[in-house]
């Protein structure tokens, strides 16, 4: 069971990755910055090296997610059903290219799993730490994150010259050719909107844009990675690994499976939500950065999927005719959907296993 568990882990591990890279640096290929791959490269090593902070900085996340939420003492059986029900999930979400959430997915797992071994034990789920660390956090770091987006892009644009669209403009459509190069060709307004990416070379506002995307990459590593490890102690450190070589085999399995899976989702992010500008791109990963960062220093459990594609939404502020309605309206499915299958998946492993 304990061999068992640990490939669960590595495979959650590795999931998460495939699913969550982009979510730091989607902007990146949908601002024309850079290309999808290497931008998943940058998410995967600035990732990285979240993860391997996350237990000096984020400590307070691994104790929320190993008794904050479910108090019954945690068994293999336990451990197996929530690594099974969140891992089966995001495996599958990844392969449809739905960015879904690893912290929905792992709280589900926790009450469907808990609610069962609760019940066997005389201990049950945290309900109001459940309401008030984990339901709230999520609900609004959705709001939180679309509004401080559309303020930080508004403050832009009063230090940000228009740049010039070059355009070459053939009855109802144009080619505009981009910084980060080829031609995109679309609509006018898609020209009007991509202005700001015809300035030549590595500028200041460039290099802002790769630090964003690598600041919002490495938050997500303080965020994911210390509720990953946090399961995975369950079993794992009594039966002699430390919670270091825990953490380190989450963090390779994540970099594994950022760099084979993440391009699924990456082009979804960029976009599938908004067309958006080189600052506008800069100023969503910026609002990602502050936002999920403070929540793992925290212990609040935001999920990086909402508040990333929150703020990506949030560049189009007012004007939300911008905004792709289908695509958000296929996330807010594949989200109300995650916590509900997992719990499922878990509560009905661990009747099997136990």
């Amino acid at each position: 069971m304990t061999v068992v568990i640990f490939i669960l882990l590595v495979g959650l591990a590795a999931a998460n990755g495939g699913n969550d890279v982009p979510k730091g640096v989607a902007t990146l290929g949908g601002a024309g910055v850079a290309s999808y791959r290497t931008a998943v490269v940058w998410g995967t090593v600035t990732t990285l090296a979240g993860s391997l902070c996350s237990l000096a900085l984020a400590d307070r996340m691994t104790a929320l997610f190993s008794k904050g939420i479910v108090s019954a003492p945690a068994t293999d059986p336990f451990a197996f059903a929530v690594l099974l029900g969140t891992a089966s999930w995001i495996v599958l979400a990844t392969f449809l290219r739905l960015p879904v959430s690893t912290t929905h997915a792992l709280v589900g797992s926790l009450i469907g799993a808990g609610v069962l071994l609760g019940s066997s034990s005389g201990s049950s789920v945290h309900v109001e730490v459940l309401g008030s660390k984990v339901v709230l956090p999520l609900l609004a770091s959705i709001a939180v994150a679309y509004v401080l987006s559309a303020v930080l892009r508004q403050v832009a644009r009063r230090f940000t010259r228009p740049d010039r669209c070059t355009c070459a403009q053939a009855e109802a459509e144009v080619i505009s050719v981009p910084t980060g190069g080829g031609v995109q060709v679309g609509t006018v307004t898609t020209c009007a909107v991509h202005r700001d990416r015809t300035a030549r070379g590595f500028d200041v506002v460039t290099a802002a844009h790769w630090l964003s995307s690598g600041a919002a990459s490495f938050a997500r590593g303080l965020n994911d990675t210390p509720k990953i490890v946090a399961i995975g102690t369950f079993s794992l450190v009594p039966a002699g690994m430390t919670i270091t070589q825990v953490l380190l085999a989450v963090a390779l399995a994540m970099v594994v499976g950022s760099l084979v899976g993440g391009l699924r989702v990456a082009r979804r992010l960029g976009e599938d939500v908004v067309k958006m500008s080189h600052v506008e791109g800069l100023t969503a990963n910026l609002t990602t950065a502050v936002l999920v960062g403070f929540g793992a220093g925290a212990g609040m459990p935001m999920s990086t999927t909402q508040v990333s594609t929150g703020a990506i939404a949030g560049i189009a502020g007012r004007d939300v005719g911008r905004l792709n309605r289908r695509s958000l309206r296929d996330f807010l499915l594949a989200w109300t959907a995650t916590p509900l299958i997992a719990a499922g998946v878990a509560a009905l492993a661990f009747l099997l296993v136990r």
